[in-house]
């Protein structure tokens, strides 16, 4: 039972991952911590796809010249879909980033705090 544990040693740590960086969005009360959390429960959900469409011994899906003249076979390449897609999670997540970092800044720039709960306050105060 403890080698089954410890041979999937990366699904754990993706797991950890996941958990800090959603400690991170529900704990913590500054903005930019929550917005670091976002980051880190992000990061974990791509490596756990970029990990499940790996396979041992598998190579890179180009195609040989001996390859086009025979059979090539498919059980020998890596599934190149994860990969794109967490390409593209990755380029979605850095635009998220700076649009929420572009928010972050405009709110500090009003309310000059980035603590949640004094955001909170002064919009309770001030009815807006």
């Amino acid at each position: 039972m403890l080698e089954y544990i410890i041979s999937k040693y990366n699904y754990w740590v993706y797991i950890f991952l996941m958990m800090l960086g959603l400690y991170g969005m529900i704990g913590k009360r500054n903005l930019v911590k929550k917005l670091i959390g976002m980051n880190i429960f992000q990061v974990a959900i791509i490596l756990f796809y970029i990990s499940i469409g790996s396979k041992v011994g598998g190579d890179i899906p180009i195609l040989t010249a001996e390859d086009l003249h025979g059979m090539a076979d498919p059980g020998k390449y890596l599934n190149p879909i994860p990969h794109v897609l967490m390409l593209t999670a990755i380029v979605v997540g850095i635009a998220t980033t700076g649009v929420a970092l572009a928010i972050i800044i405009m709110i500090y720039n009003r309310y000059k705090t980035l603590a949640e709960d004094e955001i909170l306050e002064i919009r309770k105060k001030t009815g807006a």
